[in-house]
């Protein structure tokens, strides 16, 4: 029986996990349950299990470690987390992934109204993302075997991300050489004026990274404007994509055309493409058990060229749009 690695910060009441901010707990969780503060086990051995788990050999035979820490958005239960979790690792490991995924559990409330108060436990537990996790496994990094480290932000997930980098940066965490491999954003519900590479809140993700991945369509319902749960705030990279001033190592993937395609009515790729149907709102969530969208996070995680991922068609305004492929 195996089991999911995922860090908890939430707070802890009778003997089990609440939406509020806690310390960072190191969990193995069993396949088929939900997180439980009983799962928990030192930082020491959690990491030894991540790192050893990681590692895999590549075709000439050397070691090659890869680790994506994924954040999941606003209003999820631990349920909902953990579903996630399996489907997005179910499909990685069946595009040829031999890495890991550990989620990065903030305590969000599976409330639908509970969008402010979300985004405010998520900025207060940002900083251990950087701390307890990345900064962590990067100052024991070893020369025979570097861990490739990555992290994908759905939602919610790229604002806890922007966060995090952009205090540990504030804060001059120990270690100021820790960066990551590739960083994802998929549906970011962050402001897509705010991801220029001049700006300051922003910065800092594109300085402690190698790429970065914003993945984003204009069907997005909950990223919409008129959303009264978000109370109007400004057009989001997860909807509309990032502006003109993005560096040079940042890429978005429209899946506006994609998701068209996906979701008309009498589909002939839902079936194959979406075999575990749709989870939570279909627009916005649609990312989680897709083969296409698996199939693409695959291939930037392993740093193939973004010109040629096979997933993808260029047009002649040279963007890149996701594409089903058989």
């Amino acid at each position: 029986m195996g089991s999911d690695f995922v860090m908890s910060v939430r707070a802890v009441q009778d003997g089990r996990f609440i939406p509020k901010v806690g310390p960072t707990r190191y969990l193995f969780v069993p396949d088929g349950e939900l997180p439980d503060p009983g799962h928990a086990v030192s930082a020491a051995r959690w990491f030894k299990a991540v790192r050893e788990a990681a590692v895999w050999l590549n075709e000439a035979g050397q070691s090659r470690g890869d680790l994506l820490f994924m954040v999941h958005g606003y209003n999820m239960s631990e349920a909902e987390v953990m579903d996630r979790h399996r489907l997005l690792q179910a499909g990685l490991k069946a595009e040829g992934f031999k890495g890991v995924l550990a989620s990065f559990d903030w305590p969000s409330d599976d409330k639908a109204l509970a969008y402010l108060p979300d985004r405010h436990r998520a900025k207060l537990t940002a900083l251990q993302l950087v701390n307890d996790g990345i900064q962590y496994l990067s100052a024991r990094q070893t020369p025979d075997c570097t861990i490739n480290v990555h992290a994908l932000g759905h939602s919610t997930g790229a604002y806890v991300i922007r966060e995090a980098f952009d205090d540990a940066d504030d804060t001059a965490v120990p270690n100021p050489g820790w960066g990551t491999s590739q960083i994802i954003f998929a549906a970011g519900d962050v402001s897509s004026s705010c991801m220029t590479a001049e700006e300051t809140t922003s910065d800092a993700v594109y300085r402690h990274c190698t790429r970065f991945t914003n993945y984003f369509s204009k069907h997005d319902e909950a990223l919409d404007l008129s959303n009264a749960k978000r109370l109007g705030t400004a057009p989001r990279a997860g909807r509309v994509g990032l502006p003109k001033g993005a560096p040079p190592s940042a890429v978005d993937v429209d899946c506006t055309a994609y998701y068209e395609q996906l979701a008309a009515s009498g589909s002939n790729i839902l079936g194959q493409d979406q075999p575990n149907g749709f989870k939570g709102m279909q627009s916005h969530s649609w990312y989680f058990g897709n083969r296409m969208f698996s199939k693409d996070l695959f291939f930037t995680l392993i740093g193939k060229e973004r010109t040629v991922i096979p997933t993808r068609d260029i047009g002649p305004d040279g963007v890149k749009r996701l594409k089903h492929i058989d």
